[in-house]
């Protein structure tokens, strides 16, 4: 039958009085859909609970997926055993991975794991939607309603694209990677005070592998041309996907300020470096990059913003000194690897047996109990801090965080049974 496109009526409306909110209510809301939020929900909805994952990106998966970052760092320890340090959602998520050729194991002193973001990003929305946990993207921080005299959060509202998104829970963990719950709910934060460079990542492909560059030449021929093709920072990296003719590359140096304007800014400026980037690469290695041709620009990457101030700040000898706390929930060998000057970053690497622990309490703010920070926003100086920002230690965080909202219930994340904790968290933990 004919369609009557008279049919489709179109009503007039306007805006309800009072700008409600849509409602929601759970046991966990997790702020934040990068690997440690993720990983915080994930171990949360498996222990039975109800959550709620919010993220301001409009996709899930954070800076792991978006920002084309390339490579799981800090889940492996150093050559030559490289003896994984973190299980928990890496298990299944590299088994499959694994399965469709979409991962690759760059086995140099520090272990790193090159995947596709493509593929990766779509396995972690279908495990979310599976678990049925529920999702709020697009999800920006707007207000924070606490009761100061208990100490606990009890409702987080977000401004959306819709409109406003109320959630009460009886937990939150604050994996926004810029403590963003955090800061809203007045909690002291703790911030560099010199910028800490973020990077704009890019995946160019039509390349020849069989040609690329070793990493020093590289360095040496920016380090030789920099400013010729007005290049900052004089170093980086192009990570190459084995049997593949795409590599991500990670040679630019952006800020990554907190403040909308300034961050908007930064964004455009940091894809007109990459731009430049590119044009070095065709230019001055053409056998391997000279028909290069961007096939994506990632999301700002960002390193080291604002993180809370916790109950312990995690120190830069007590990472030398692999120093095994009492109440550690994550561990890594991860460098010291510190983007705080334009030109260049830090790069201390540890010898082969070495590991280092993040405590729960560098992920606790005092003072408030149904809150655990998990991934970029647990709190260390900014050297101790560039060790345990990698994805590593960030899923272990937050799968720790999951359990101590768990074993915390009703009462505060500051007085759970640390045995019990610890026998749950062990494998990201244990020899």
């Amino acid at each position: 039958m004919p369609h009557d496109l008279t049919e489709l009526k179109v009503n007039t409306v306007t805006k309800p009085a009072g700008d409600p909110a849509e409602e929601l209510t759970a046991d966990v809301c997790v702020v934040g859909a990068g690997i440690a939020g993720l990983s915080a929900a994930v171990e949360a909805r498996e222990l039975g609970r109800t959550v709620v994952l919010a993220d301001a990106l409009p996709v899930l998966g954070g800076q792991c997926v978006n920002s084309l970052i390339g490579l799981f760092c800090g889940v492996y320890g150093n050559a030559p055993d490289y003896r994984q340090l973190t299980h928990g959602i890496f298990t299944p998520m590299f088994e499959a991975l694994a399965a469709t050729g979409d991962i690759a194991f760059n086995r140099r002193h520090s272990m790193t794991v090159a995947y596709d973001e493509v593929v990766l990003s779509r396995w972690i929305e279908n495990l979310v939607y599976e678990l049925g946990i529920q999702v709020v993207l697009g999800a920006s921080v707007l207000a924070v309603d606490t009761d100061d005299d208990a100490g606990r959060i009890r409702a987080t509202t977000f401004a959306t694209r819709h409109g406003r998104v109320r959630v009460r829970a009886d937990g939150f963990v604050d994996a926004s990677g810029d403590a963003a719950l955090a800061w809203e709910a007045g909690l002291p934060c703790r911030v560099p005070e010199r910028t800490i460079w973020g990077s704009q990542q890019v995946r160019v492909e039509n390349l020849h592998e069989e040609f690329r560059p070793e990493p020093a030449e590289m360095v040496a021929r920016i380090k030789e041309n920099a400013a010729r093709y007005g290049l900052p920072r004089l170093d980086g990296l192009a990570f190459f996907f084995q049997g593949r003719d795409w590599a991500v590359l990670n040679m630019t140096h952006v800020e990554a300020p907190l403040e909308a304007v300034r961050a908007s800014r930064a964004q455009l400026e940091g894809r007109a470096q990459a731009d430049r980037v590119v044009e070095f690469l065709r230019r001055e290695f053409p056998k391997a990059f000279g028909e290069a041709r961007v096939r994506n620009y990632g999301f700002p990457g960002r390193r080291q913003t604002r993180w809370l101030a916790a109950v312990h700040q995690l120190t830069l000898e007590e990472v030398r000194s692999g120093h095994r706390f009492e109440d550690a929930v994550a561990r890594t060998s991860w460098p010291i690897e510190l983007h705080d000057r334009v030109e260049g970053y830090v790069w201390e690497e540890f010898d082969s047996d070495h590991v280092h622990y993040v405590p729960l309490r560098s992920m606790l703010a005092p003072g408030a109990h149904n809150l655990v920070a998990a991934g970029r926003c647990v709190d260390g100086d900014a050297a101790a801090l560039s060790s345990v920002r990698v994805m590593g230690p960030c899923a272990a965080e937050g799968f720790a965080a999951a359990h101590v909202l768990d074993l915390a219930r009703d009462g505060s994340v500051h007085d759970i049974d640390l045995a019990e904790l610890r026998a749950r968290v062990h494998e990201n933990i244990e020899e």
